[in-house]
């Protein structure tokens, strides 16, 4: 039994600290939403396990052993022949600015199966299934298991999480609409940014409309504005932490992992965004997309004023 089962895919990435084109020194790890928050769940001292189809080459041992190492439940990986491991790259035209590009049309992570997926669920049993509305956007087969997941779990009393992570080089925002909207009467909790909110309602008030429709609880992300939750007894606001960002690539699972630990946790909503704003805040104060995220025991640190030795 694990606490949550994420699902998704999970990439090799590459990054660089100037322009790629120019070469040099890159550094490589792992990167992907679902397994980015399974990770921030189990450094939390959660049982978190992921769900994603890897290929039988190198790229895909990393992410297996990476994943394991942390901690995260794998068991429910597939490894295939039939494609290659994923692959995103970042580098930086400027010192502020990260470029992303994705290697992944047709990739292992494309050949999830609903029936992978519904074995996954009755094995693990866990209390909440993390979902982004970056899976449905690699195939047809990946956009049809999502929702078979969903729609399961939801019978079986199991809280579902989507994350509604658009990303624009996948699809645009009315192909995201038309398979996002239908896992709504599944969902418990949805995340979205402000100007993600269009894509799972037409209504000018969009996060009433939303829970006017079942959904517990919307939470809305602003990035250096912090965060609020809208639920049916009310709505909570948490500005973000003050640090130096450094990498912001990843910092809206590292938000989520935050939330979800808080609500496992069983913390009221104020608490819940308290939490996701600080690993928010770990996540962007170090370069890649997990590799800062806090443990309980770290979790505190951020109180500290800058510069302070801790001996």
């Amino acid at each position: 039994m694990s606490s949550v089962l994420t699902i998704g895919e999970a990439m090799v990435s590459v990054r660089t600290s100037a322009p790629m084109e120019l070469g040099g020194v890159a550094r490589l790890s792992v990167a992907g939403s679902e397994s980015n928050v399974a990770i921030g769940l189990a450094r939390l001292g959660h049982e978190a396990a992921w769900l994603g189809v890897v290929g039988e080459d190198q790229p895909g041992r990393l992410i297996s052993r990476t994943l394991r190492a942390e901690g995260v439940d794998t068991r429910f990986i597939r490894s295939t022949g039939e494609s290659f491991t994923g692959l995103v790259a970042f580098d930086q035209p400027l010192h502020d600015v990260t470029r992303v590009s994705y290697h992944r049309k047709g990739s292992a992570g494309s050949l999830l199966t609903a029936g992978e997926c519904l074995a996954a669920l009755e094995d693990a049993s866990p209390a909440l299934l993390h979902l982004t509305g970056i899976t449905p956007a690699l195939s047809p087969a990946a956009g049809a298991a999502t929702l078979a997941v969903a729609e399961a779990a939801h019978a079986a009393g199991v809280r579902v999480s989507v994350d509604v992570n658009y990303r624009a080089r996948l699809w645009t925002r009315p192909q995201a609409a038309r398979l996002l909207r239908p896992l709504l009467p599944y969902a418990d909790i949805v995340f979205a940014s402000d100007d993600e909110l269009d894509i799972l309602t037409d209504a000018s008030a969009p996060v009433s409309e939303l829970l006017g429709h079942g959904i517990g609880e919307v939470v809305v992300t602003a990035g250096a504005a912090g965060a609020h939750c809208r639920t049916a007894e009310g709505e909570h606001h948490q500005a973000a932490l003050p640090v130096t960002v450094v990498d912001s690539v990843g910092a809206g699972d590292a938000f989520v992992s935050g939330y979800l630990s808080a609500l496992l946790d069983e913390l009221p909503p104020a608490d819940r965004l308290l939490r996701g704003v600080t690993t928010g805040a770990f996540c962007v104060g170090a370069h890649g997309d997990w590799e800062a995220l806090p443990t309980r025991q770290t979790l505190g640190l951020l109180t500290h004023t800058s510069g302070t030795a801790l001996r």
